[in-house]
């Protein structure tokens, strides 16, 4: 089995991961989560997302958390923007890179932004225009890549087709994403074959959820396909809240293990990620869905039990 012999690993969890939560960290929160996961060594973090705070509170401290993180060198800090004003408001905080939410469904695209995917692919033209012009990365998101909560099964054609147009319009890389976790490794192949057909599968990302269970399987997927970008969310936090039903997304503590495992280099620390998801955990309600950090917890608590007290 070849695969990869190096994965980059993109930060999800200050944004995906805590845009849903029924209470929101503090600002500071955020900010120590952030620089937990950027001494874990990770290479890029999305840190939030300049979108209207009328939609998605959990972001309206985006600006002041972009400016308080520390800045380590070699790693990339980025946010996602809905359009041209987002995208000034990620200039003014100092952002050097940006992502646009597109959609593969017609539904989503219209609950998610409020437009249709013909409308928003012409705006987000505008957004890697103006990007590139000033230096800055970009990245388009392409969700509902492998079934819509709304319209179900969406064909593997279409999701090439749309891959295809937002590597046209500018975009570096597109994250082709399983908003609602309902793919598997079959689905995966199927997909990607797809989409290879038409792009470089080197300007291609995966972004899974957990949801079904299935991340890792669909990683592995993945990585056999060629593709050596995948999105992940410390402690497994996540759900897009415009998706019905999609809980945590894949943990990147459970995707490092796995890669450390195969030999795949990531240069992220796992006991890093460990000490960001303890950072953060206090301030989310419930425990964090990463089964690695679970693990690494019951076997701190085991550690601490006196023999004589057993």
């Amino acid at each position: 089995m070849t695969l990869p012999s190096r994965v980059t690993i993109v930060e999800v969890g200050p944004r995906d991961g805590l845009q849903n939560v029924p209470a929101t960290p503090s600002t500071a929160a955020k900010v120590a989560f952030i620089d937990r996961l950027s001494e874990a060594g990770l290479p890029v973090i999305e840190v939030g997302a300049f979108v209207d705070p009328r939609r998605v509170p959990a972001m309206a401290d985006t600006e002041a958390v972009a400016r308080a993180v520390a800045r380590r060198p070699g790693t990339r800090y980025a946010a996602l923007v809905p359009n041209l004003r987002g995208l000034a408001r990620a200039a003014d905080a100092g952002i050097r890179e940006v992502a646009v939410f597109g959609a593969a469904s017609e539904s989503f695209s219209r609950r998610n932004i409020n437009q249709g995917i013909a409308e928003s692919l012409a705006g987000f033209g505008l957004v890697f225009r103006d990007a590139t012009a000033s230096g800055m990365r970009v990245r388009a998101y392409l969700s509902t890549a492998f079934g819509c909560p709304y319209e179900g099964e969406v064909p593997a054609s279409r999701v090439a087709e749309l891959t295809d147009e937002l590597l046209q319009l500018g975009a570096g890389e597109v994250a082709v994403s399983d908003t609602i976790g309902v793919a598997h490794p079959g689905l995966v192949w199927r997909v990607l074959d797809a989409v290879a057909s038409r792009v470089p599968i080197d300007r291609v990302a995966l972004h899974f959820h957990d949801t079904r269970g299935t991340g890792l399987a669909n990683v592995l997927a993945g990585l056999q396909a060629g593709v050596a970008t995948f999105d992940a969310s410390c402690g497994g936090l996540g759900g897009c809240p415009f998706a019905p039903g999609a809980s945590g997304n894949l943990a990147t503590e459970d995707l490092v293990y796995m890669l450390d495992g195969l030999g795949v280099e990531t240069g992220v620390s796992l006991p890093g990620l460990v000490e960001a998801s303890r950072a953060i955990a206090p301030h989310v309600p419930g425990d964090l869905p990463s089964k690695y950090f679970r693990a690494q917890q019951a076997a701190s608590r085991r550690s601490d039990v006196d023999p004589r007290d057993a």
